[in-house]
């Protein structure tokens, strides 16, 4: 499926992943026995087959979780005594006189044990239930009151951007613990929403004051009530030392890591301690597509490498037996506070610690008995980790590798060198096991996630390791750092360049069913996988099927019309609800006008077309669905003149990156190579922003005639009836082709419409969007009109070809 494939698991330090969607990491080739820094850890690694006691437990304690987060605490309460009495039931029932019957003690004692673990779990859910439902924060919340909050930050403030048709806001989401409110004292979860950038620089541990108006949680959530607030908080006290010296270390390994190439830059942070605030969004969308997102989640192998290298160097020193797994425990708590406890890294702390526990006995053990107690610790701390889709990921994966990596790596390795079939075994087995999960997630099927990680996986210790020795040089000495992050940024380019490769690949990612269908639609498939591989013949079928699927794929792509078209002069971007549009200005050059409101999707669609200088920019006006895209055409080209509307105030130089735009007037020219581009409005002289009414930022849009030798279009932003008056009363230039008005809405005045005579109606509009856009009268003008009407919701990038007989139109769906 569309994630990348887990971690390198050892039984004896297994770890774990992250966040919903994030996928394990895959074990690097040549990690095996005797390799590189595991040769430390060898004495844990023996496992004579795996030990399914814990399973049953665990499991049982995890689904008790899942389902009842969803019921009331009397409900869990109820659970949780009919679990216990049933249990001691069982455990003081006489053993069977016979020695024939003992087995069935055995599934007594076992059944018990599960019953124990289900009273245990619904015990912690119904309490918590009953303290985030009842007492004085929920009661404010129901009656959505305002009241003053004491806290403390338990987790990193995320900042989401929600962009809108007029502007865009973004949202500061913090998990903090309230401990007072008013003059009584509490303790209870809550959830902040805040929009004052303030809160974004607020660490975990920090005591805060604020005040909100509460509201209850829309889901079953263990909080106690939603906190909506305006202003910045008040501060208390300071955070914890140990989330101070984590906030230093994150700080100067970014400013460590500052000088890299951008690619390098963002992920390496990532790799080291989760933070991915450099990450580029198109470096993040082909890390997904290629299945390696899970690098950027701090992890199992993270944790891994780290104890690997710690009890390495413990044994280079000459530490004991028991001094060495001590050093590695306490590398274990930094590792937790650095990376911040995420479901998965407290998953991979967890594990490390039953590690080290069986090292310091002097105790072979088992990874499955280790992960399904890892399981069980903190479920039974945390139940709600029990709906994390990362957790289960996380779990997941590890089991994958645990219980079928090592029939299938010595199964391979018959074929392979050993530490390839090692590698190939783990990112499959992990990449199976996370399937259904997948499926559920409805994320698609990575085609190139196996590939991709095991070319990933020989530059992930070296980066790693290094990163964490930069970073923890960093506070003492920013200079060394840097010259460690050299050699690590060679590493995370080598994994850039794999994500990028595997990520524009043609069918990277094709489309699944989500939900029990796709999860139906998934097991189905292994199954008859199974049987078909089974049976010789049916393998040779099989093959010959596959590759004529192939043949076809492949087939359809070459013979499929190129992208971008031969002699494109102009193209309508698919970038949802926006516009973002390119005209032909020279090889690898276009002039750009409006940018959408995702730079991702603005960034992807000059990239296919080649365009890589940018002579011209012009944005019509200061809206988020015209401007916020910006970013993705700043990223990596050359920028030249920046023109915006004479009634804009400016709202867009936020987002220039220091460039000073310019000023259109009307009845200026613009000459780019064979583009002629003709300024014909704005009319109006009213100095609107962004915070203005719609309309009155509409017809504040600029307005131009773009013109080649065989083609003219005209732009017209999203002038409304208004505006459109104007223009056509100073006059209105045919063209052949027309950038439908504000996005097709209704706002239009068919006198203007038919004054363009127009051949072609294009109108750039996001799929099932919220304004009804394009409207069905609109479009039923146009029609009538005699205009073949293209829409960038059904037909993707519209690209227009001039010529004598007239425009011809090519479309691209975009690729999944």
């Amino acid at each position: 499926m569309s994630t990348p494939p887990p971690d390198d698991e050892l039984p004896a330090l297994a770890a774990g992943e992250a966040s919903v969607g994030e996928h394990p990491p895959p074990v690097p080739a040549g990690t095996g026995a005797g390799g590189g820094p595991w040769a430390a850890v060898e004495d844990v690694r023996r496992v004579a087959g795996p030990d399914l006691r814990l399973v049953g437990p665990a499991v049982a304690a995890w689904l008790a979780a899942l389902v009842l987060l969803a019921a009331s605490p009397a409900v869990a309460y109820l659970v949780a005594a009919a679990s216990l009495t049933t249990a001691v039931a069982l455990l003081v029932r006489p053993a069977p006189a016979d020695a024939r019957r003992r087995p069935a003690g055995g599934v007594r004692t076992a059944s018990a044990a599960v019953l124990i673990c289900v009273a245990a779990s619904a015990l912690g859910v119904g309490s918590r239930l009953a303290a985030v439902g009842s007492g004085p924060v929920r009661g404010l919340a129901k009656r959505g009151a305002t009241a003053r909050l004491d806290g403390v930050v338990t987790g990193d403030p995320r900042a989401v951007v929600k962009t809108g048709a007029v502007h865009h806001r973004e949202t500061v989401i913090v998990p903090v613990r309230v401990e007072q409110v008013g003059n009584q004292r509490v303790r209870v979860p809550v959830l902040v929403l805040a929009t004052a950038p303030a809160w974004k620089g607020l660490l975990p541990s920090r005591r805060i004051r604020f005040t909100a108006r509460l509201t209850t949680p829309e889901r079953s959530e263990l909080l106690a009530a939603i906190a909506l607030v305006r202003g910045p908080p008040t501060t208390l006290g300071v955070p914890s030392s140990p989330q101070r010296v984590a906030g230093v270390i994150r700080l100067r390994l970014r400013a460590a890591a500052s000088h890299l190439p951008g690619d390098q830059r963002g992920v390496l942070p990532g790799l080291v301690d989760g933070d991915t605030s450099l990450l580029r969004p198109d470096l993040a969308d082909a890390f997904e597509k290629a299945g390696l997102t899970h690098l950027m989640a701090v992890s199992g192998e993270n944790l891994s490498l780290v104890l690997g290298a710690v009890l390495g160097l413990g044994r280079f020193a000459g530490l004991g037996r028991r001094a060495g797994p001590l050093l590695a425990g306490a590398a274990i708590v930094g590792f937790v506070v650095l990376a911040r406890p995420s479901p998965s890294v407290l998953r991979a702390a967890v594990m490390g610690g039953i590690a080290l526990i069986a090292v310091v006995g002097g105790r072979e053990r088992q990874g499955v008995p280790a992960l399904c107690a890892a399981v069980l610790v903190l479920v039974l701390a945390d139940p709600e980790l029990a709906r994390s889709y990362g957790f289960a990921l996380s779990a997941s994966a590890t089991a994958g590798i645990l219980v079928l990596a090592p029939a299938w790596r010595d199964r391979l390795s018959r074929r392979m060198p050993r530490g390839l079939a090692e590698a190939l075994a783990v990112s499959t087995a992990a990449h199976l096991a996370c399937a259904p999960l997948l499926a559920m997630l409805g994320t698609g099927v990575s085609l190139s996630a196996i590939p991709a990680n095991l070319l990933a996986a020989p530059a992930v210790a070296p980066a790693t390791l290094l990163g964490v020795l930069a970073a923890t040089v960093a506070p003492f000495s920013l200079g060394v750092a840097r010259l460690i992050v050299w050699p690590a940024g060679l590493a995370v380019g080598w994994i850039t360049g794999v994500a990028r490769f595997f990520a524009s690949m043609p069918y990277a990612v094709i489309g699944w069913p989500a939900g029990l269908t796709g999860v139906a639609l998934l097991l189905a498939a292994v199954v008859v996988g199974a049987l078909v591989f089974r049976r010789p013949m049916a393998r040779g079928i099989a093959a010959a099927v596959l590759a004529g699927v192939v043949l076809v794929a492949v087939g359809t792509h070459v013979l499929a019309p190129s992208w971008p078209p031969r002699g494109w002069l102009f193209v309508v971007c698919d970038v949802g609800q926006g516009d973002g549009l390119a005209l032909f200005t020279g090889p690898g050059q276009a002039a750009v006008v409006d940018t959408g409101p995702d730079p991702l999707a603005m960034d992807r669609c000059l990239r296919d077309l080649g365009v890589h200088t940018v002579p011209l920019l012009v944005l019509t006006h200061p809206h988020a669905d015209h401007i916020d895209g910006l970013p993705g055409v700043l990223r990596g080209r050359a920028v030249g003149t920046v023109v915006i509307s004479p009634d804009s105030d400016g709202e867009e130089r936020h987002l220039l990156a220091g460039r000073t735009p310019r000023t259109a007037g009307i009845g200026d020219v613009w000459t780019v190579g064979p583009l002629t581009l003709s300024m014909l409005g704005p009319l109006s002289t009213l100095r609107v922003t962004a915070r203005d009414t719609g309309t009155t930022v509409n017809n504040a849009s600029v307005v131009m005639l773009a013109r080649w030798p065989d083609l003219s279009v005209m732009l017209s932003g999203d002038v409304e009836i208004e505006a459109q008056r104007e223009l056509l009363a100073a006059g209105v230039p045919p063209a052949q082709v027309l950038k439908i008005p504000h996005h097709g809405s209704s706002h239009q005045d068919p006198a203007f419409l038919a004054a363009v005579r127009a051949r072609v109606a294009i109108a750039s509009v996001g799929a099932d969007n919220d304004y009804g856009h394009p409207a069905p009268s609109t479009m039923s003008t146009l029609t009538r009109l005699g205009e073949r009407v293209y829409r960038t919701d059904r037909d993707g990038d519209v690209a227009v070809i001039g010529s004598r007989a007239g425009p011809t139109v090519v479309t691209r769906k975009n690729r999944p």
